[in-house]
């Protein structure tokens, strides 16, 4: 018999693609999903099973998490895409013998707010309900060891853990990019406007390379706007014309095609965060700077790839990596993400 399977979520930008690849190589009638609006809402495909938060009305939202409710009774497995919505958190803690069959997506933000929540009231009532939940959630999902350990640290997290890469903007990628003819060394900042990433840090090194030829393009569509305006000013005074402040968001396939022509990406991230980009840059055999205090260092490592310390950007040479590119190709698959997803659901 197959297994009924509730998807709760949000129409963030990786999750078109999880619902066209469950339909492309699963039961799509098994599934179904409850998501709350996002930046691609649009994107999403017309479904019976695809469920959209309608709007702002207070009746509206107490239909739609009245009906999740039902749902999480209903379904064999809950999996949780992220674990930001508050008032998901808040059913689950009011209902403790749903988690027993609830799977955690972790992102990133919804474990870091441990870390880098803003500690006032909101925040401490916040952790109360969520300390309960995620101490008790059956299994916890994700590919990076260092994040189950601080969810078992932070929170006494005591579900099992499952490895999966879960969405098609961590795997492999390849694109045919024209270099351009000219020497300018093209580099990446960051992925988001999200203050994590610390672009003015970086920002303030690379101006130490005023005489060399380079364009720093930093990604700040999507996030914090208040740190978008920050960043794009220390970047337009210490860099100049030098600074490429990206602020309208690409299509999926153009932004490839960006990554494609960078030389260095400099992801100096406090937390496990931008993993789609950093992948692709390392598919792609590009040199890559991250710190090395993150989980994600520590799964590149593991992995056996070739990653530069921030602490070491003394210079801005370059070269393709070819055995990243192998690397890349051979664990962060189609192929390895479906077999993953198939043990998972």
């Amino acid at each position: 018999m197959s297994h009924k399977i509730l998807h709760i979520g949000s129409a963030e930008k990786f999750m078109p693609s999880f619902i066209e690849l469950v339909k492309e190589n699963f039961d799509f009638n098994c599934h179904e999903f409850y998501l709350s609006k996002g930046m691609a809402e649009k994107d999403l495909p017309q479904s019976d099973n695809i469920h959209l938060l309608p709007n702002k009305k207070r009746l509206s939202k107490l239909k739609h998490y009245s009906q999740i409710l039902i749902k999480m009774h209903q379904a064999d497995k809950v999996i949780l895409h992220s674990l930001v919505d508050i008032s998901i958190v808040k059913l689950l803690f009011l209902s403790p013998w749903l988690l027993k069959k609830c799977y955690w997506v972790i992102w990133g933000n919804d474990l870091y707010t441990y870390k880098f929540g803003k500690r006032n009231r909101r925040w401490r009532v916040r952790e109360i309900y969520r300390r309960s939940v995620i101490k008790n959630m059956g299994y916890l999902v994700t590919y990076m060891q260092g994040d189950i350990d601080l969810a078992r640290k932070w929170y006494g997290a005591k579900g099992e853990y499952k490895e999966c890469l879960m969405y098609t903007s961590n795997i492999y990628k390849s694109v045919e990019s024209e270099k351009s003819s000219n020497s300018q060394i093209r580099i990446q900042l960051g992925n988001s406007a999200n203050s994590t990433n610390n672009h003015i840090e970086v920002i303030e090194k690379l101006a130490k390379f005023e005489d060399q030829n380079f364009a720093v393009y930093t990604p700040l569509s999507y996030s914090d706007q208040n740190h978008a305006k920050k960043v794009t000013k220390v970047g337009n005074e210490l860099l100049g014309d030098k600074f490429y402040p990206m602020t309208d968001f690409m299509p999926f396939d153009d932004y490839l095609q960006f990554q494609g022509s960078i030389d260095i990406g400099i992801f100096n991230n406090s937390r496990q965060q931008a993993l789609g980009n950093i992948i692709t840059l390392l598919g792609l055999g590009k040199t890559v700077y991250m710190r090395d205090n993150t989980s994600q260092w520590t799964l590149f490592k593991d992995k056996g790839l070739s990653i530069y310390n921030i602490k070491d950007l003394n210079n801005l040479e370059h070269h393709h990596h070819n055995d990243n590119v192998n690397l890349v190709k051979r664990y962060f698959s189609k192929e390895t993400l479906t077999n993953q997803l198939s043990e998972l659901f």
